[in-house]
């Protein structure tokens, strides 16, 4: 049978996209394929989303699947979850329809309703297998009343309501915005962007025009170039909205609409931002070698989330800390709060850094109640390890390197001219390079090991540390956490090593008593006790009362904030100026 790669050159393939119940949450697909030559033709759906490490199954989302050519129908035979097998001998060219049902409402997956359409691709396209690297052109059937399109894929002729997309790593990378949202934008450095605001917020236009600008200026002097020509930024605000998906030209953020209109909420929509935006480079292009070509049917494994995704999560607020948006203040205090999430999950003694990448598939993304004790963010403790390699960098360079100039090495090297992604080792090498010294240790310790970080170690090279303001507290402490918002104090969480982990209070008992008293709905349970007391906790699990004896102990959660170290040395002076970007 003749199938193989370069079936693609010669092939065509269109799809058009309806909406005929926008309002029940459809779109409806037609995909034609032409200049076949094999005999058996697979039809395959993409079971993830790039930037989101988790089989969502998207096929489970496809219904009506049928198949044609000339009229005549073809038998579509599913021979995997996610693929359909066509009988193509003597046919050149097919007729594909499906359904797609969306009402997941979330930056990585597609949802309709008669407002509009957001199109995550990889849960829309089906696509001809052994094809990946042809080009398709996207016909879209609008709604009624509904009269624009965002998306960073390139018009056909000046029609915005017709894509195109040179192969499918690009179309699977480039969600679709269908309705009547918002559109504005702005030019940076000859780069052309676009606001697609969807759902009504209070966001304030001119001053997103004038801060997102200094936010990607900064981003680009790292690197050195913006490879774009065009950008685009699709924000969905919603009652309660958060979270991003990067993309290569591209992004999909959420947004709380009522956010905007605070400080706080203003900054946190701009650090998203910066974060999202900060993938063009770091992860899109520059990644790990794991990362691309992207197998779309299975799990695509790397141990370097921690520098995807946490030097990332580092670089949204040191960014915007470089524009003046932030004060010095103000990002440190951002800093601690990230220090303190990371020192208040009892998982951080449990699960290396590396792991915490490595599983991401099977842990970061399908949380359970035991999650805060058996497992880390790669996020936050791979921020706090950048900021940790970002101070020796400019210390041990007195200020002439930083992390920056790893980041763009990197970028130059293996993005550039080796064209492919990177190694373990080869980002350890480049780390060393700009640190001057072997980093085995460091590696040993906060990568592949469980040793507690050595903060002020580190944050004395910038004359600062950090005090916990409860380190002096004798409060005692249950150790677990509440389901919210009901009337009745049942167990969501337990914490590890806890009081009530050690004797046996469980997640979802319902506490009733304690000590033989009515409890609280609201507030401390425990109010008035010491560590070292003994309670009795009567509780109901599955149905039945029990009463448990319970002996408290002293609360671990720490408190952090930064504090100036006395007699700064024209070396930490140094450091301080080039970290923070102080005038």
């Amino acid at each position: 049978m003749a199938t193989n790669i370069s079936a693609a050159d010669n092939t065509q393939i269109t799809y058009t996209i309806s909406f005929s119940e926008a309002q029940a949450h459809y779109a409806d697909v037609e995909m034609k394929v032409s200049g076949l030559k094999q005999d058996i033709l697979e039809l395959k759906m993409p079971v993830w989303t790039p930037g989101s490490y988790l089989i969502r199954e998207f096929e489970k989302n496809i219904e009506s699947l049928s198949a044609s050519t000339g009229g005549k129908v073809l038998a579509a035979k599913k021979n995997r979850k996610n693929i359909w097998q066509l009988n193509t001998a003597g046919i050149t060219s097919v007729n594909v329809k499906y359904r797609v049902y969306a009402f997941e409402a979330s930056v990585r997956t597609s949802f309709i309703d008669a407002s509009h359409a957001f199109l995550s691709s990889p849960d829309i396209f089906i696509y001809p297998g052994n094809m990946l690297h042809a080009s398709s052109t996207i016909h879209i059937k609008p709604y009624k009343g509904w009269a624009s399109v965002s998306t960073s894929l390139e018009k056909v002729n000046g029609d915005p309501f017709t894509r195109y997309s040179p192969d499918f790593d690009i179309l699977f990378d480039s969600p679709i915005e269908v309705g009547n949202q918002d559109v504005f934008g702005f030019d940076v450095g000859g780069v052309k962007y676009e606001m697609a605001m969807v759902g009504d917020g209070k966001y304030d236009k001119d001053r997103l025009t004038k801060d997102l600008p200094k936010i990607i200026e900064q981003e680009v002097a790292i690197f050195g170039e913006n490879p774009n020509k065009h950008y685009t930024f699709i924000v969905h605000n919603a009652f309660k909205g958060g979270g991003g998906l990067e993309h290569l030209s591209s992004t999909t953020l959420g947004a709380s609409r009522e956010a905007y209109a605070t400080e706080v909420g203003y900054q946190n929509f701009l650090s998203l931002a910066a974060h999202e935006h900060f993938h063009l480079w770091n992860v899109k292009r520059l990644r790990p070698i794991a990362l691309g070509p992207f197998d779309y049917d299975n799990e695509n494994y790397t141990t370097n989330l921690w520098i995807a995704e946490g030097f990332t999560a580092y670089y949204q607020d040191i960014i915007v800390r470089r524009t003046q948006l932030y004060s010095p203040e103000n990002y440190l205090a951002i800093l601690a709060e990230d220090i303190n999430q990371l020192e208040n999950t009892a998982g951080a003694r449990v699960q290396t850094l590396a792991e915490a990448s490595y599983d991401a598939w099977i842990k970061a993304y399908r949380p359970n109640e035991n999650s805060g004790n058996t497992s880390i963010s790669y996020y936050t403790k791979g921020s706090i390890i950048a900021l940790l390699l970002d101070l020796e960098i400019i210390n041990d360079s007195k200020g002439t390197s930083s992390l920056d100039d790893v980041m763009r090495y990197m970028y130059n090297e293996y993005y550039k001219t080796q064209k492919r992604g990177y190694t373990d080792t080869e980002f350890k090498q480049a780390l060393e390079k700009f640190a001057g010294k072997n980093l085995d240790e460091f590696y040993a310790r906060y990568i592949n090991g469980l040793t507690p970080v050595a903060y002020n170690s580190y944050l004395a090279y910038a004359g600062y540390k950090l005090v916990n303001a409860l380190a002096d507290d004798n409060e005692a402490a249950l150790g677990i956490t509440q389901i919210p918002l009901i009337p009745r104090v049942i167990v969501a969480t337990v914490q590890r090593g806890s009081a009530a982990w050690i004797d046996g209070i469980n997640v979802n008992d319902e506490i009733i008593t304690i000590d033989g008293e009515p409890v609280p709905e609201k507030g401390n349970l425990i109010t008035g006790k010491k560590p070292g007391n003994k309670i009795e906790v009567g509780l109901i699990r599955d149905g039945l009362p029990m009463l448990l004896k319970v002996t408290l102990l002293k609360n671990t959660r720490v408190k952090y904030s930064f504090e100036e170290l006395p007699n700064l040395t024209p070396q930490q002076f140094t450091v301080r100026r080039k970290w923070l970007t102080l005038k």
